[in-house]
């Protein structure tokens, strides 16, 4: 995963230097591919419920991406067969009246994981300077303290036992219009469309400088982002599995200790 991993202050040029249609080792190899996802399903399943179990640890999973990036695709097909208990997902959409009165992370603190848990946020505090600093939403001496105010966000969430994965969902425009037009040619995927998705893709340019200063101003040591090739799906989600169960590999994560004398209670049982 390091060559998909983004320095704090790295310069960043997303369309030049980051190929959407990356494959690494696996060009010409989607079936086996594809192979080595299921068997990361199931270890990320046993990982999630030591996880759970364990009771110490704490995983936030972040991603973001332009619209039909595969937000949505990436956790029903990274997260599929994984036990619901103990893992949660959240999405932030516009700011309610009440949010608007408090700080932005103000919300974003409510949704992060307790020990135990895992948490996805489909988008995020991210937001703050992305589409807001697109549409003007907040002048530019406002949305720019931001980057420091993340970055004390999330180191406050890792020294209190938080790991935090962040991944843009990269893809490119023309697999964007692609996207777009199948949802339109495909019945059962109208529902997804909406008009609004034109607006934002007229603005493009303005969102790849967006997230290009706010990955590398917030890809920490403790907390860095990694550029995800997502223009085939099957890639995007074996990298993001891959790294997900690497990590939680990592933590050397135990189950709890069973009580004593177990034996005793096996004869209660049999005995009824």
């Amino acid at each position: 995963m390091d060559r998909y991993r983004i320095k704090l202050n790295q310069k960043l040029n997303l369309e030049k230097d980051f190929d959407p249609n990356d494959l690494g080792d696996w060009g010409g190899k989607k079936n086996e591919g594809v192979a080595k996802l299921a068997d990361l399903h199931l270890e990320l399943d046993q990982l999630q419920e030591v996880l759970y179990a364990e009771h110490k640890h704490k995983v936030l999973i972040v991603l973001q991406g332009m619209d039909t990036a595969g937000k949505d695709g990436t956790i029903r097909s990274v997260f599929d067969g994984v036990n619901p208990q103990g893992v949660n997902v959240s999405s932030f959409k516009v700011p309610t009246a009440i949010e608007m009165d408090h700080d932005f992370l103000w919300r974003v603190h409510d949704q992060v994981p307790g020990k135990g848990e895992l948490v996805i946020f489909n988008r995020s505090h991210y937001e703050q300077v992305l589409v807001v600093r697109v549409h003007n939403l907040e002048p530019e001496s406002d949305w720019r303290k931001h980057y420091q105010q993340i970055n004390d966000f999330e180191r406050l969430l890792t020294e209190t036992g938080t790991i935090i994965l962040k991944f843009f969902l990269h893809i490119d425009r023309d697999e964007q219009k692609n996207r777009l037009l199948e949802r339109l040619d495909t019945p059962e995927k109208h529902w997804k469309f909406n008009p609004a998705d034109l607006v934002e893709r007229n603005v493009w340019p303005e969102y790849i400088k967006a997230y290009q200063e706010a990955i590398s101003a917030t890809s920490t040591d403790y907390a860095p982002w990694y550029v995800i090739p997502s223009n085939h799906n099957w890639y995007r989600n074996l990298l993001i599995s891959n790294f997900v169960v690497d990590e939680l590999k990592k933590l050397n994560m135990q189950y709890p200790p069973e009580a004593e004398n177990l034996d005793q209670y096996r004869k209660q049982l049999e005995g009824e």
